[in-house]
């Protein structure tokens, strides 16, 4: 055999046994007669001891060793390491096999650039920060099957070539070759296939679901990316929530013991918009936006701008030079607004360069209960949601400047009631908010034939930490409801039919009450391994680009298979 034990897991209790241990060479130091390996497996590292008297062959970083010795206690403790008390004290050194010289430090901290990383991901990987990443996304899986089987749920796969239909993104196409002029779409999600489970009467599904979506790329976001997925028939939207969160809470506790308080704190998308300006806020610290306007009214500046909100930074110590703010009003300019104005409140009345055009502070002093060395941050001069959208980026970047997030603790939360559609002044049509299957709220089914852009919907968000973690929503089962969405949307008789034939037939088939959630997996991975990089999660991802610098796809294909499917590349584009 390789080895008898892991390297990390070797301990004081095993001083005196002899071991085999196996494992690449992290560090070497010669000290005289002395060779000193630190050597690592998956599990960790252990320092090995070779004495002048045994026989050793060449030994380089990332070679693998195969050590046999004897466990002893260290003279001077390493405290940096797991078996940091012990060493192995080697009495036979075989050489497994040779490496060349690595492009990167391999090590949790490395000097190597992003793409000298991905080029050598395989490498990269051998880092010990990546492994405990997808450690953690293994132990997520683990934990959300257990939970479910539990709970009763059966997991069930679906297609991945599925039928091009209107979403959230453009489709991955695949041409077939047996159906010429014909594509499959990758699958953006799951989406219709468990709607149909559940009118198959299994009601209780789960996946962890594999989708593609070919959207611009960011630091969250990767071309293919994987969901757990759930549909559960018979359950109202409460009883929806309840059994996600108790699936979060188990994941919380079995991958980072940490005690997830239930229930969760449900926002509306109104409220959320209103209070921290996004619809995935950041809630580990209290800054909340103001609408200002009646203390503001008044004044000659402001009668132009109906819309004026605010956001308070408490005691900020002259820690807002000119410097920063021109660097926040770039912000404020992506956003619509010429600047963010600035108030110092200096415990009598408002200074800087705006504080001009507020001639009566005591209105704004009280209503937001200013003290000494308080700023304010004004925003105003464009429509309500760029205002609110624009305060949210300024007051996420203001709490992590002044360290104002509490990140010992998780915020996670619903967020809910999101408007059941957006209207495309492009277009001049109603699009779906979230997609066309959505239940909108009871109370506002009546609406949908009068003022169908006040109407609400059972969908919901979960956010931690910021992040859009997952989402879902209750399902349209009337058969006249999912007609009169379908109209508002602007589709005909004959789209409707070819874009969702075969699933508007199912439902005219006795269709329960339903609903679920996809939850990004990757993201999860994320926020509980603690990086705000999705690559650091996925085991070969790919780059902003969508390309893997690894095995260089996207790739172009020979002639003959570009003829086997009918595809003519159009010149020029080849460059």
């Amino acid at each position: 055999m390789y080895r008898s034990i892991e390297n990390s897991l070797i301990s004081e209790k095993l001083v005196g046994k002899t071991v085999k241990i196996i494992g690449w060479v992290a560090k070497k130091r010669d000290l005289g007669g002395l060779t000193f390996v630190d050597l690592r497996d998956r599990s960790g590292i252990i320092q090995v001891l070779i004495n002048e008297n045994v026989e050793r062959p060449e030994i380089r970083n990332e070679y693998i060793l195969q050590i046999e010795g004897t466990v002893v206690l260290k003279n001077v403790p390493n405290p940096a390491l797991k078996t940091g008390k012990v060493e192995v004290v080697a009495t036979k050194v075989t050489l497994i096999n040779k490496a060349k010289n690595p492009p990167l430090i391999i090590a949790d901290e490395t000097d190597a650039l992003e793409d000298v990383r991905l080029k050598y991901r395989y490498l990269d990987l051998r880092r010990p920060t990546l492994q405990n990443k997808l450690i953690t996304r293994a132990k997520i899986t683990k934990a959300t099957r257990a939970f479910l089987d539990d709970e009763g749920f059966i997991e069930i796969e679906t297609p991945i070539l599925t039928k091009s239909t209107p979403g959230g993104a453009r489709d991955y196409l695949v041409p077939s070759r047996l159906n010429p002029g014909t594509f499959y779409a990758l699958a953006q999600s799951p989406q219709i296939y468990k709607q149909l489970l559940m009118i198959g009467g299994l009601e209780k599904y789960y996946q962890i679901a594999k989708c593609f979506r070919d959207e611009d790329l960011r630091s969250d976001r990767q071309p293919d990316f994987t969901q757990i997925d759930i549909e559960t028939s018979f359950m109202t939207y409460d009883e929806v929530l309840n059994v996600n969160e108790r699936l979060l809470q188990r994941i919380f506790k079995e991958v980072v013991n940490y005690d997830l308080k239930l229930p969760l704190k449900r926002l509306s998308y109104q409220k959320a918009m209103e209070d921290y300006g996004s619809d995935k806020p950041e809630t580990r610290f209290e800054m909340f936006i103001q609408n200002v306007h009646s203390a503001l009214k008044d004044e000659p500046f402001f009668k132009d701008f109906p819309e004026v909100r605010a956001i308070v930074v408490k005691d900020h110590e002259n820690k807002l030079s000119r410097k920063v703010t021109d660097e926040f009003n770039i912000i404020a300019k992506r956003y619509g607004l010429n600047y963010y104005a600035l108030l110092k409140y200096d415990g009598v009345t408002f200074t800087g360069g705006f504080a001009k055009n507020v001639t009566n502070p005591d209105h704004l002093v009280k209503l937001l209960n200013l003290k000494k060395d308080d700023a304010v941050f004004l925003a105003f001069g464009a429509p309500l949601n760029r205002i609110l959208s624009a305060l949210g980026a300024l007051r996420l970047t203001l709490g992590k400047m002044f360290n104002l997030i509490n990140t010992k603790e998780f915020g996670v939360l619903w967020v809910d009631s999101f408007p059941l559609f957006s209207y495309d002044p492009e277009t001049k049509k109603y699009v779906s908010e979230h997609h066309p299957f959505t239940q909108p709220l009871d109370k506002d089914v009546h609406k949908l034939d009068t003022k169908p852009e006040e109407v609400l919907s059972y969908a919901y968000d979960i956010v931690i930490n910021g992040y859009e973690a997952g989402g879902g929503s209750m399902r349209i089962y009337d058969q006249d409801i999912q007609n009169k969405i379908f109209e508002i949307l602007g589709l005909s008789t004959n789209e409707i039919d070819y874009l969702f034939g075969f699933f508007i037939e199912a439902l005219k088939y006795g269709t329960p009450p339903h609903g679920g959630i996809a939850f990004g997996l990757d993201r999860l991975t994320m926020v509980l391994s603690g990086t705000d990089d999705i690559r650091d999660v996925i085991a070969f991802p790919k780059n902003l680009k969508g390309a893997s610098l690894m095995s260089e796809e996207p790739s172009k294909v020979t002639n003959l298979q570009l003829e086997e499917l009918y595809i003519t590349i159009k010149k020029g584009s080849e460059d």
